[in-house]
């Protein structure tokens, strides 16, 4: 089972609606989890403001992993924010917090004011051109807690975003997240699910993608 879904398929023109008015959204996944997506969650003005403050004003790190007995770099950049002591560690990788700063506290509020859950972390990743991507994974470590919810806001160029089912590698979905759009994944889709954002030979100008997570 494949599904590729674009944003234009079902989303009006509401560039000017404002975020406690969040009406328009999209379930994408409501069978073993329950991913959502709000399109419209930045007008294109704010986001485009949002892109340029994180881009200059975040500590961005070249982050190295083992493979295969080889050290390489990660094929995008990253950081880690958070409140104190939150640190996380992934793909071998242990992030310690730094402090939030005006424009993540922005970005946190608005997230918090429709996932209605309050975050204490945030992993941020610019992908600086189709060249960078993420491989197939699920956010399931075990600081996350058993039903993780991860709140994910992207800005700058439109990139794919895949998920696929664990046990079902054929059911694949593809959404093309666009600057502003918001997913939400909660329940149990980090048991059941996977995801992706792949390389692409096409020219593309810098994504950033804001993954907010609560660590116990």
């Amino acid at each position: 089972m494949y599904n590729q879904i674009s944003l234009w398929d079902y989303l009006p023109d509401t560039n000017n609606m404002k975020v406690e008015n969040q009406v328009n959204k999209k379930t994408i996944i409501s069978t073993n989890g329950e991913v959502i997506l709000y399109p419209n969650f930045c007008s294109t003005k704010e986001s485009n403001q949002l892109f340029s403050d994180l881009y200059s004003s975040i500590n961005w790190k070249q982050e190295i992993i083992q493979f295969f007995g080889k050290k390489m770099p990660i094929p995008r950049l990253t950081a880690w924010y958070g409140d104190e002591g939150k640190s996380y560690t992934y793909s071998g990788i242990e992030q310690h917090p730094e402090h939030w700063n005006p424009t993540l506290k922005l970005i946190k509020s608005k997230i918090e004011q429709i996932a209605q859950v309050s975050f204490n972390s945030v992993l941020l990743n610019l992908y600086r051109d189709g060249k960078d991507s993420v491989s197939w994974h699920s956010d399931d470590e075990p600081e996350l807690g058993e039903n993780p919810i991860i709140a994910s806001v992207s800005f700058g160029a439109t990139r794919r975003f895949s998920l696929r089912h664990k046990h079902s590698k054929n059911h694949k979905i593809d959404i093309d997240l666009a600057s502003g759009s918001f997913l939400l994944m909660q329940g149990e889709t980090q048991h059941f699910w996977q995801h992706q954002i792949a390389k692409t030979a096409k020219e593309i100008q810098p994504r950033i993608n804001l993954t907010f997570r609560t660590i116990h």
